[in-house]
């Protein structure tokens, strides 16, 4: 084929019109429209991700600030229950000691005073037992019994037990020195007992009320006699 075969001849052109870009143009502008809305689309997944994303982030440091709250408040609640449950229990024990200490003071007063008790049981059968076995275990007391009279009163008189009187005999004047002793013996008395009287002065020298006087002293109230000695 020859170079001239792709001139068309004028003779065969019928009509001419003159030739324009705008379809090109327009093919161009809508390529670029596709791109941009492509690169739009790209954009706003991008942006959903990013916001996606950053919502699960805060989503999950929300529940973790949650869960740090929840812990905290978790903590101080057992440390206040522990602090309770530790003041009840320290209380509950302070409790338990004082009561215990009452006890052990009631036990010791208990013990003490059945101890003493005891002691006074103790001291009577002995005393009991030397009345039986000193005849002149009255003297002594006679002479503290006229040692409380005043010194005016020279004349006294003794009343004792029908034994003491026999078992003395004239030793109670020697003893005492004194003629103006008037001695007779009295059945109601029991042995160990003497009773002085002088110028309206009587000194009580029983064994009942000594004995009285004694238990006083260590805050007991025993009396001498027993529910044996009415049997």
């Amino acid at each position: 084929m020859r170079n001239d075969d792709r001139f068309i001849p004028g003779e065969e052109i019928v009509e001419v019109a003159q030739w324009e870009f705008a379809a090109i143009k327009t093919a161009a502008q809508l390529l670029s429209a596709q791109i941009q809305e492509r690169e739009a689309q790209r954009h706003e997944a991008t942006r959903q991700t990013q916001q996606q994303q950053a919502y699960q982030e805060g989503f999950a440091a929300g529940v973790e600030h949650g869960r740090q709250l929840a812990s905290q408040a978790l903590q101080r609640e057992k440390q206040d229950f522990l602090a309770h449950q530790a003041q009840h229990a320290a209380q509950q024990f302070a409790d338990l000691i004082r009561q215990a200490q009452r006890q052990l003071l009631e036990a010791e007063q208990t013990l003490a005073q059945g101890t003493l008790t005891l002691a006074c049981e103790l001291a009577r059968q002995v005393v009991r037992r030397e009345l039986t076995v000193d005849t002149q275990s009255v003297l002594p007391v006679l002479k503290e019994a006229l040692g409380l009279l005043e010194a005016q009163h020279k004349v006294a008189q003794v009343r004792l037990h029908p034994s003491d009187r026999e078992a003395l005999g004239e030793l109670i004047l020697t003893e005492l020195g004194s003629g103006e002793l008037s001695v007779r013996a009295d059945e109601n008395l029991q042995p160990g007992d003497c009773v002085v009287e002088s110028a309206g002065s009587v000194v009580d020298g029983t064994v009942a009320k000594r004995w009285q006087r004694v238990v006083a002293t260590l805050g007991l109230s025993s009396s001498w006699e027993t529910a044996d000695d009415h049997d």
